[in-house]
């Protein structure tokens, strides 16, 4: 009912005309967003019909997530609606990567079973800053390399540079593979290993080697052994020798297996997949299939 034949509307004519409880309309009337037209004569607040306008865009911006102070902004004529909601996209996108690293973190939890102290491990490692994530990734890198100065730069600078940080909208298993490689990198095993490695590129590549030329021969390495498991050639076949000739040329093939082992280990392999998980191109861009075909073939041409 209108109060007094006037056309106003009180707080409670109000409510029932939108379905908004009177102490919601109160609230948002306290808080400026709906300042009352008059006053009736015992100091009740009076609207009128652009008043229900008014509440009924109030509500609409306040159910998709707009604050009081914004809608306020918006009713005032400082900003627009478009510009409120574009601003509110931006706090949401950032929202959804947060609430997405957060299913990640209690999902490795929950399937670890981890305890409360990994679990802070967990949560910690899986919010790093960008620059923190590539921090731990290059000192990864300085560790492994540090003093090995004939070791082939196109590595060290590939390592270095690779993307191991997560993309603006990671998926849950993406935040897993960062997890998982982050604990990794810092495991003081794992650099051990990996030391191995490098040790091994150091000792074959002198300063008169060209650039990449290790890099060269990993390719290489993925095409004939990706070819010859296309082919269904086994590894103790005649053919996988022809294979491992046209692979290696005049290098000792004793030699160059010591040094894919070292590259061809379980963790190893693990470590390319991770990085290609995090990159979002799949288990599969780490070869592991290739690396451990090629080392059967040698194995089976050496007796190792």
């Amino acid at each position: 009912m209108t109060n007094h034949g006037t056309g106003m509307l009180t707080i409670g004519e109000l409510a029932r005309a939108t379905g908004l409880t009177v102490r919601t309309i109160r609230y948002w009337s306290d808080e400026g967003a709906l300042p009352p037209v008059a006053r009736s004569a015992g100091g009740y607040r009076l609207f009128d019909a652009a008043s229900v306008a008014r509440l009924e865009l109030i509500r609409t911006l306040r159910e998709l997530g707009l604050g009081l102070a914004d809608i306020r902004r918006v009713l005032a004529g400082e900003t627009t609606v478009a510009q409120v909601a574009a601003a509110h996209v931006v706090a949401l996108d950032a929202q959804i990567r947060s609430l997405k690293v957060t299913r990640a973190v209690l999902s490795t939890v929950a399937k670890r079973g981890s305890d409360a102290e990994e679990m802070t491990l967990v949560n910690r490692l899986a919010r790093l800053s960008a620059a923190e994530r590539r921090r731990i990734l290059e000192e990864f890198v300085d560790e492994i390399f540090h003093g090995l100065d004939t070791a082939d730069p196109v590595i060290r600078a590939r390592m270095r540079s690779t993307a191991a940080d997560l993309p603006e909208e990671p998926t849950p298993e993406q935040v897993d593979a960062w997890l998982e490689l982050a604990e990794m990198l810092q495991s003081p095993d794992f650099r051990a290993e990996m030391r191995r490695a490098a040790e091994f590129n150091a000792a074959d590549h002198g300063h008169d080697t060209p650039a990449g030329a290790s890099l060269w021969f990993s390719r290489r390495l993925v095409q004939l052994g990706a070819d010859a498991r296309g082919r269904g050639i086994a590894p103790d076949s005649p053919e996988a020798a022809e294979v491992v000739r046209e692979l290696l040329g005049e290098a000792d093939p004793a030699i160059v297996l010591d040094r894919l082992r070292s590259h061809a280990t379980g963790r190893v392999a693990r470590y390319r997949e991770l990085l290609a998980a995090v990159k979002g191109t799949g288990p599969e861009a780490a070869y592991r299939e290739e690396f451990a075909w090629v080392v059967a073939a040698l194995e089976a041409r050496t007796g190792s």
